[in-house]
């Protein structure tokens, strides 16, 4: 059943589209600006991409606060960092000769983007209302007489915040890791206000990993079946329709944001135990969550229709095809160091969508041993890592484009999107706790919505925690929060069977 807005505060709900509407037009700066230079060009592919039809993402990330947010502080912070970046202030302008869509600089004015609705504090449901407000923002688009990015503060006290915001960027303006990249630039750690936080990892070469000459032919094998496979699913090959399979439209439709955390010491406890990574883990658990998640699906229409088999356990139909769209960073490094440093001078350095992605084939069934989950995963993720596809996927884009224009590569790219079940990605956030503008954080919790899936699970972890983003589409998906459970739950019995072959090898 679809959740429906309390009367209560409706009006806070609509103060965001509605603000959008009555904007005016800025004026555009195209005179002895110094980001004129840099920035008077074409947008590249991959964020031109994200302006076509079926393909038009907002990236959309919570932000919890331990106070109450004062937008005033907020307002006065960003002029001196986030507008200094060339991507915040400036406008997307299409070049009526060519068709092009150029960034041209603009003199920003911040209450354009810092929206502060009129909330009552006796709501009765505080966690129900930030998450219809964020519902009704994928509803709506932002205008394009302003940079495409906006932050909504709601100074609301919910179950694990006193104060939300909420910001929304167009996708065209960066990929995941270099917008949670710029975010931390303006962040500092709590505990010394002069440092700025860190990531957990570092990397200081691209993701391939090729080591003798058998892993070459490896990786070419790979390769080669990847876009045997890729090719397949542009022309015929489509996943399966189960109840997590979005129908046409379902990216013009709105999405439920569902977050839920984990302890991270549990998922490296499983790390550990299996000698794997904690990416391996993630999946393993994502898959076993979908796994659970479908069963009961699949077992409430076989109640409905009144053939369900009361002595049956696995209702998921055998050979089921389900697979994520999985999306990698081809950057080599990216440090916030230097984002902080190109916000003092306004130049750009190396910014944009630099991502690529891989077909990722998800198991679906129920397993006696749920840390089989986890080593299939691990052979997965293994066999994509020794292959060239994300370059692949990145490169086709070019290439399609400058043979059949961008209108091709939307729908090529919209028929790759749609032909699989969903988007799966992982952002790393803080080791540390971190203040934005003098407001501690108890969470950060990015996703996305516009894509033409009818689910997207995005992880990323903060400090001792791993939270699972889920962002649904609830004609496909009515119960997110139980398929959040099912996360949960499914961490819980792979990492007691993890520990129980550990302590079988010990004995022995």
């Amino acid at each position: 059943m679809k959740q429906t807005i309390n009367p209560k505060y409706s009006k806070s709900l609509m103060d965001s589209s509605q603000g959008f509407k009555s904007l005016k037009q800025i004026k555009t700066t195209t005179k002895n600006d110094p980001r004129l230079i840099e920035e008077d060009q074409p947008l590249s592919p991959m964020a031109r991409l994200f302006h076509e039809p079926g393909s038009n993402v907002y990236i959309i990330s919570m932000l919890g606060s331990k106070t109450k947010i004062k937008p005033d502080v907020v307002k006065q912070n960003l002029v001196h960092s986030l507008l200094r970046h060339p991507r915040f202030s400036s406008l997307q302008v299409t070049n009526k000769e060519t068709g092009n869509i150029m960034w041209v600089p603009t003199n920003v004015n911040i209450d354009n983007h810092v929206i502060v609705p009129e909330i009552d504090p006796n709501i009765e449901f505080p966690d129900k209302f930030v998450e219809d407000y964020m519902s009704n923002l994928s509803k709506s688009s932002i205008d394009s007489s302003k940079p495409l990015w906006d932050l909504h503060l709601l100074n609301i006290k919910t179950s694990d915040a006193e104060g939300t915001g909420v910001f929304r960027f167009h996708h065209s303006l960066g990929d995941g890791l270099s917008l949670m990249t710029l975010f931390l630039a303006c962040t500092r750690q709590s505990s010394d206000i002069e440092a700025l936080p860190t990531l957990p990892m570092n990397k200081d070469s691209g993701y391939i990993k090729v080591t003798n000459f058998s892993s070459v032919l490896e990786m070419l094998w790979n390769s080669i079946v990847a876009l045997m496979m890729f090719v397949f699913t542009v022309l015929f090959l489509k996943d399966t329709e189960t109840p997590l399979k979005g129908s046409v439209g379902v990216e013009n439709r709105p999405r439920r944001f569902v977050r839920k955390s984990v302890s991270l010491a549990d998922v490296k406890v499983v790390k550990n135990a299996m000698n794997v990574t904690l990416n391996d883990v993630v999946l393993g658990v994502t898959q076993a969550g979908l796994s659970r998640y479908l069963n009961r699906r699949y077992r409430e229409i076989e109640v409905v229709n009144k053939t369900v088999d009361h002595d049956k356990k696995d209702f998921i139909p055998k050979d089921i095809r389900l697979r994520a769209t999985f999306f990698f960073n081809l950057r080599a490094t990216t440090r916030i160091d230097t984002l902080v440093d190109s916000m003092k001078s306004g130049t750009l350095g190396r910014w944009g969508n630099q991502i690529g992605y891989v077909l990722l084939p998800l198991a679906m069934g129920l397993k006696s041993k749920p840390s089989d989950y986890v080593k299939e995963a691990k052979a997965v993720i293994d066999q994509k890592k020794l292959s060239l596809e994300p370059l692949f996927a990145y490169f086709v884009v070019d290439l399609v484009l400058k043979l059949f224009g961008i209108k091709a590569v939307g729908k090529l790219n919209h028929k790759v999107f749609f032909n699989t079940t969903l988007w799966f990605s992982n952002v790393p956030g803080p080791q540390q706790e971190v203040t934005f503008y003098g407001h501690d954080c108890t969470y950060i919790a990015p996703s996305c919505y516009g894509q033409p899936n009818a689910l997207m699970i995005h992880i990323v972890s903060y400090i001792d925690k791993l939270t699972f983003v889920i962002s649904a589409d609830e004609e496909t998906i009515p119960d997110p929060h139980r398929l959040g459970d099912d996360l949960e739950e499914s961490l819980q019995l792979i990492k007691a069977s993890a520990l129980a072959k550990e302590s079988i090898k010990t004995k022995c």
